[in-house]
């Protein structure tokens, strides 16, 4: 009946960096503005869960989630065909996903520039003046990292998302979470608020 640990004795809580902000930092944005509904695409349902004991919460995925929490309901769609109406939705979030997808990595098609076709359908249900939550990765120029995801140059983001507001914007590089952009930062992962205008 042994269940051997060995690799649990370290000097500080080993914590991904980037999945701690963006999920910490997206969830306190929501339940600052509390919603009435928050929706989520794609992002981890860990994020999900935590963010739905205080947000009424649906998840909107490919994949159902075969666990059940009282606020938080399940919806399928796809982020390219989202089952919602013009202008529909007030409080969104899609936390590292557009980076990732059809790119064959979860047995989607390949289509290296439906990151693109994703802000338009985003874009298309987000209710004027309401909150938009993303991050992606960001770099000194646009590139496909075939077949785990792509990665952004700022200002390209900026062009995609020209029909929104920049409310606030964020990076993590290393172990920080950053207002303004180092120099000497040649990548970094960014965390946006947006508001559709």
């Amino acid at each position: 009946e042994l269940f051997p640990c060995f690799g649990d004795k370290t000097s500080s809580t080993q914590v991904e960096p980037i999945y701690f902000y963006q999920w910490c930092r997206c969830a306190s944005k929501i339940f600052q503005k509390q919603p009435e509904i928050h929706y989520d695409i794609w992002s981890q349902a860990i994020m999900v869960g935590i963010i739905s004991q205080f947000v009424p919460t649906i998840m909107v995925d490919i994949r159902p989630i075969e666990l059940k929490l009282t606020w938080l309901s399940f919806l399928e769609g796809s982020i390219l065909n989202l089952p919602f109406e013009d202008n529909e939705i007030q409080s969104l979030s899609a936390i590292c996903v557009i980076e990732h997808i059809w790119l064959w990595r979860y047995g989607d098609p390949i289509d290296a520039f439906w990151t693109e076709k994703s802000v338009k359908e985003l874009s298309r249900v987000m209710k004027s003046w309401w909150d938009l939550y993303i991050s992606v990765p960001m770099w000194i120029k646009n590139q496909v990292q075939f077949n785990a995801h792509r990665v952004f140059e700022i200002n390209y983001i900026k062009e995609l998302f020209k029909d929104f507001e920049i409310v606030e914007n964020k990076y993590i590089n290393g172990n920080n979470l950053k207002d303004l952009l180092d120099k000497d930062c040649l990548s970094a992962v960014w965390l946006f608020h947006f508001q559709k205008k």
